[in-house]
């Protein structure tokens, strides 16, 4: 049996850190500090030198020839001759004097003298001082010194080297390359829900694949594929999965990586990605938030410009579709800012098709639950369709989070499986914030949230195209004191009766507030922000006026009424009091109907005092049975049928087996 090989040893990856050098300062003074001899030195003239000389103060002499210098060193006796007292308190072992000599053979002739006329006799050695290593210190250490800290810092700036490292690369693309020896690779199973977006990259997935099938026909491959779409709906992750699935190389890097503080950079990292990219033809490029670089040229030059983004996109222009070819090259691109890219970026010859990745629908909120809950442990009572129903408008990374926080919240009541509550409570956290049980309120307080809450409960409980309700709630939650959730219908398109209806029950907090209580609050400031916003749609946007029908000011690419409004200033007048007469309108409908039924009213009104939670069984018991009943309400019905025959069977399944013969 072939004995496995043991793993080669890696070599270390180093990286240069400006805190070697600090290291290196350090222990290099530390070395000095230690082994340097514990001698104090004094430069003297040669008169006191002399004076020295002649009453016999020195124990050892060095001449230095090829300096004209020399060293003497003092005896200690003699020290005090020429320190001072301060000076001898250092703690040197040997006190020393340099002098300047006029040669080395003149000072041996002043020698021979003092030996005649004095009793001199200390030690005299002659030699040359051969300090090499010092001159060069002090003659080029400076400039070592500035070039290393100049090199580091070119390295930081250009992003730790960018593609290759160095300062000198700067200008190399920033490119990931996936190839099909990449691991943990993401495919198109891993991808719930976008089945026409799915459909479009699969087909260029299967190009490059199969490129005879198409071209066959005299058909000619995509050159590029733009992801259009809301943040969090998969653009990203269907690039992954190209990239998992085409056995090509795919090249994956930001828009913002083209920007860079240098002139040009930009523009020289599009032509090295473009050259490797034709280097490893056929080969896909994704460039994810393409906006960064391709905003429209231009726009408003007075204001200031960005020339360095704009050279840069000019040369993704000429790159991806100029005098020259890239064949076997698609770009793959991803934006949520569509309506401010360059039109020249968006024909047709640079990115051919444009995929819409828009928020899923119910089926696909459905498909995407069954995705993220593969790995989680749920129980029975957990109904997908139910929490497609309940999450309208979550984008998959929404609906990720709820599952990821359904896990946590039974993990931390200690449960072995997640249950159905579990997944609600994740959906009220996410859309309503944080329960703050512990933030004070004053009993006035208290009842005043009641009233606003059960105004909005009873309102759409008898409006016909309102939303139907799930519960209400007196606890704060985020930066709100009291919150109602509802289940909304799944609409594609939406009337004027059924706006009107959802404008009124909005207002249904504000109303109860004034008939009740006499006096309004700050509290009704979201439900009045969200009216005006929908007042002001209805009358400018989709002509749902009386004196201004079927026109419609709204521009959907954003780039025609940026600093001027398309309409004169007697229309905007005209437009103000619509809005404020729709409003009222719908406003003194909600007083009309709250006075009808203020007694289902004030009983809901105690009934959420006192339990500060209230279901949509609450309301039946006040009021009767909705007298409308939407989809939705019917699969929740069917939910909680199931359910007891559920309890049911199980009830009957526990009795005794004397019980069962006997049946």
């Amino acid at each position: 049996m072939e004995q496995p090989k043991a793993p080669k040893n890696k070599k270390p990856n180093f990286k240069f850190n400006l805190y070697w050098i600090y290291s290196i300062i350090a222990f290099t003074m530390f070395g000095l500090f230690i082994f340097s001899p514990n001698t104090s030195v004094k430069d003297e003239n040669w008169s006191k030198f002399e004076e020295l000389a002649r009453s016999n103060s020195f124990s050892k002499i060095t001449v230095y020839s090829n300096k004209k210098m020399l060293e003497a060193t003092l005896f200690d006796s003699s020290a005090s001759k020429v320190f001072s007292k301060d000076e001898l308190a250092n703690g040197a072992k040997e006190r020393q004097i340099k002098v300047s000599i006029p040669s080395a053979d003149k000072f041996n002739d002043q020698v021979q003298i003092w030996k005649k006329e004095t009793n001199f006799h200390a030690d005299i050695t002659y030699k040359e001082d051969n300090d090499f290593m010092n001159s060069f210190l002090w003659s080029f250490g400076p400039l070592i010194l500035i070039a290393i800290v100049w090199f580091y810092f070119m390295r930081r700036m250009s992003g730790q080297g960018g593609a290759g490292g160095g300062v000198f690369n700067v200008g190399k693309a920033k490119a990931q390359i996936f190839d099909k020896a990449s691991v943990n690779k993401t495919t198109f199973k891993d991808v719930a829900g976008l089945s026409e977006a799915k459909q479009e990259v699969e087909e260029i997935v299967e190009f490059l694949r199969n490129p005879s099938k198409f071209t066959e026909l005299g058909g000619k491959i995509p050159k590029g594929a733009l992801l259009i779409g809301p943040p969090g709906t998969g653009k990203t992750l269907l690039a992954k999965a190209v990239a998992g699935e085409a056995d090509v190389p795919f090249f994956s890097l930001s828009g913002s990586d083209f920007v860079e503080m240098f002139v040009g950079v930009g523009a020289s990292r599009v032509r090295d990605l473009f050259r490797q990219a034709k280097e490893k033809a056929p080969c896909i490029i994704f460039i994810d938030e393409i906006d960064a670089v391709g905003r429209a040229r231009g726009k408003n030059p007075s204001m200031g410009g960005n020339d360095e983004r704009e050279n840069t996109l000019n040369q993704l222009l000429t790159e991806m579709d100029g005098f020259g070819t890239n064949s076997g090259i698609i770009v793959m691109a991803a934006t949520n800012r569509v309506d401010i890219l360059d039109k020249a970026l968006l024909r047709a010859g640079r990115f051919d098709r444009q995929i819409n990745v828009d928020l899923p629908d119910i089926n696909d909120r459905k498909a995407i639950f069954g995705v993220h809950l593969r790995p989680i442990k749920i129980d029975e009572s957990v109904n997908i369709e139910f929490l497609a129903r309940q999450t309208p408008g979550f984008s998959g990374a929404d609906i990720a989070n709820v599952c990821n926080e359904a896990a946590l919240i039974a993990a931390r009541g200690g449960k072995s499986f997640v249950e159905k509550q579990d997944f609600t409570d994740a959906v009220d956290r996410i859309v309503g914030g944080l329960e703050k049980k512990t933030k004070i309120t004053t009993e006035e307080e208290r009842t005043a949230i009641s009233i606003h809450e059960s105004g909005h409960a009873t309102l759409s409980w008898f409006l016909e195209h309102a939303s139907p309700l799930i519960k209400v709630t007196i606890v704060p939650r985020g930066r709100a004191l009291g919150a109602a959730w509802y289940l909304p219908e799944e609409r594609q398109i939406t009337t004027k009766e059924q706006m009107l209806d959802e404008m009124c029950a909005t207002l249904g907090g504000r109303a109860a507030e004034e008939l009740f209580l006499g006096r309004i609050s700050t509290g009704a400031i979201n439900d009045l922000e969200r009216v005006s916003k929908q007042a002001y749609a209805m009358i400018a946007y989709y002509g749902m006026s009386d004196k201004l029908p079927n026109l419609c000011y709204y521009d959907s690419t954003g780039q025609e009424y940026a600093f001027t409004k398309p309409y004169s200033e007697n229309t905007a007048q005209q437009i103000d009091k619509e809005v404020s007469d729709m409003i009222s309108q719908q406003y003194n409908r909600a007083k009309e109907m709250l006075t009808k039924y203020k007694d289902g009213h004030a009983s809901l009104t105690k009934i959420l005092l006192e339990k500060e939670v209230i279901f949509k069984e609450d309301l039946e018991k006040l009021f009767g049975e909705r007298a409308w009943k939407s989809r939705t309400e019917e699969i929740l019905i069917q939910d909680e049928a199931k359910e007891k025959a559920k309890l049911t069977l199980e009830s009957e399944s526990e009795s005794s087996p004397e019980e069962t013969k006997t049946l």
